[in-house]
């Protein structure tokens, strides 16, 4: 038998921890108590700036990563909040998976609290709940990752998103996973660099896939 890749085994700690959580509140309560406010426009902040002129960043909140262990010990999250959107980040991402990245749900609160810049939820979703519960948590966009998700699963997390009213963007990180999220015409596609399996990073992902996003624009 092979021995699992990190993503692998990120996803089936995922499995477990969701299967928890449900036990914990179902979906029909989630929806019962419902967000404290509207999503703020995730996508629409990206446009806005690149349409005056000026650099649609999205700032990244993160502790620790698989690969890198931890990252910053002084992690403070609403003041790191507080220096991206100073410095004119337009939107902030922040990851509250907690078994490899050391993330907490209580992060998109604190950020939401701390500045008035839209959040995504960079988190692995591999279930609806999942969906259900980001927009409780105060997430803006939610991150749907196309090598852990079938065709199904992307077409129905997507919709359901929307139809909440959260933005979703979309990563890839190969020809196939871009193809087959291009069917769905997303308004955001992000490219990863990083091999989700290996964790091995290469430039040349964008270069080999940004033709196919341009190609595909143009139709």
């Amino acid at each position: 038998m092979s021995v699992p890749t990190i993503l692998e085994t990120i996803v089936a700690e995922k499995r477990t921890h969701v299967a928890f959580r449900k036990k914990q509140q179902s979906i029909l309560q989630l929806q019962e108590i419902g967000p404290t406010e509207p999503p703020r426009g995730f996508v629409r902040a990206l446009v806005d700036d690149l349409g005056k002129g000026r650099p649609a960043v999205i700032a990244e909140i993160k502790k620790a990563s698989p690969s890198k262990g931890l990252i910053r010990a002084d992690f403070n999250v609403p003041e790191i909040a507080k220096s991206y959107e100073k410095f004119g980040a337009t939107c902030i991402s922040c990851l509250t998976e907690e078994a490899f990245f050391q993330g907490r749900d209580s992060y998109l609160s604190d950020i939401k609290a701390a500045v008035a810049l839209p959040v995504l939820r960079k988190d692995f979703i591999i279930d609806e709940y999942q969906v259900h519960e980001s927009l409780l948590l105060g997430a803006d966009c939610i991150l749907l990752i196309a090598a852990i998700l079938d065709a199904t699963q992307m077409s129905d997390y997507y919709q359901l998103a929307q139809e909440l009213g959260l933005d979703v963007l979309i990563e890839v990180h190969d020809a196939a996973e871009l193809d087959q999220v291009l069917e769905l015409s997303p308004d955001l596609v992000g490219i990863n660099n990083r091999n989700l399996h290996t964790f091995q990073v290469s430039l040349d992902t964008t270069l080999d896939l940004i033709n196919r996003v341009i190609d595909h624009l143009s139709l």
